[in-house]
């Protein structure tokens, strides 16, 4: 069993350790104020004159002089290495959404583990933020308040079927599959409804529609802390 480390009925911020700046840290933390790293995640919140509530991960690229700067009872070292920092701090947190940073536009083999962990954990719900875009993992329903033109990606880590409204390109009677037909590039025509018969499905939206994103998933019933 899990046990949670971080408890909050309002969503927080996780950073990592990957591409991302202080500009990015900000937006996050001014719709998510609490804030959380994951292992050398701490140097960036540091840098940025934050202290985080917890830093969780197997600290094997936290440096000393970032642990040394932090209370030792806000380090929560998890030994096991069958998952990565990414998953050692989210699987711990217990809260409504999770906004994570710093863990897109870096090293390719850490941006496919990320996106893995999204789709193969339930809670909580989580949103990727990325230079460009942001990205998390659909629900079984879903309404996003989208602008015409606006991208809408949906890229399938499982094999998957759905419905959708308000697609150029509507999702209906195709099998979307990592290994088959995907759905990128896809545009809102305004408003959009999509449906899913299964988990697995990612959205990537515009960075600029990250707001409509987190208001999509937090009006969600299940989206509250366990």
């Amino acid at each position: 069993m899990i046990n949670t480390i971080i408890r909050s009925d309002a969503p927080v911020t996780l950073v990592g350790g990957g591409r991302a700046g202080a500009e990015d840290l900000r937006a996050a933390l001014d719709l998510a104020p609490r804030l959380v790293a994951a292992d050398s995640g701490a140097a960036l919140a540091l840098a940025a004159g934050h202290l985080p509530e917890a830093v969780i991960g197997d600290f094997d690229s936290i440096t000393d002089a970032d642990k040394a700067r932090l209370p030792p009872y806000r380090l929560f070292h998890i030994a096991e290495q069958d998952s990565t920092d990414f998953e050692k701090a989210l699987s711990r947190i217990a809260a409504p959404l999770v906004l994570a940073v710093g863990f897109l536009g870096a090293r390719v083999d850490h941006q496919l583990a990320a996106l893995n962990v999204l789709v193969r954990q339930a809670a909580p719900r989580c949103i990727l933020i990325g230079e460009y875009e942001v990205i998390f993992h659909l629900p079984a329903s879903v309404h996003l308040d989208l602008q015409p033109g606006d991208v809408v990606s949906l890229f399938p880590l499982a094999p998957v079927t759905g419905r959708s409204s308000g697609l150029e390109w509507p999702i209906d009677g195709l099998e979307l599959a990592p290994q088959g037909r995907v759905g990128t590039s896809n545009r809102a025509l305004g408003p959009v409804s999509i449906d899913t018969d299964g988990p697995g499905l990612l959205a990537l939206l515009p960075r600029a529609r990250l707001h409509q994103a987190i208001d999509a998933l937090t009006a969600l019933p299940d989206a509250a802390v366990s």
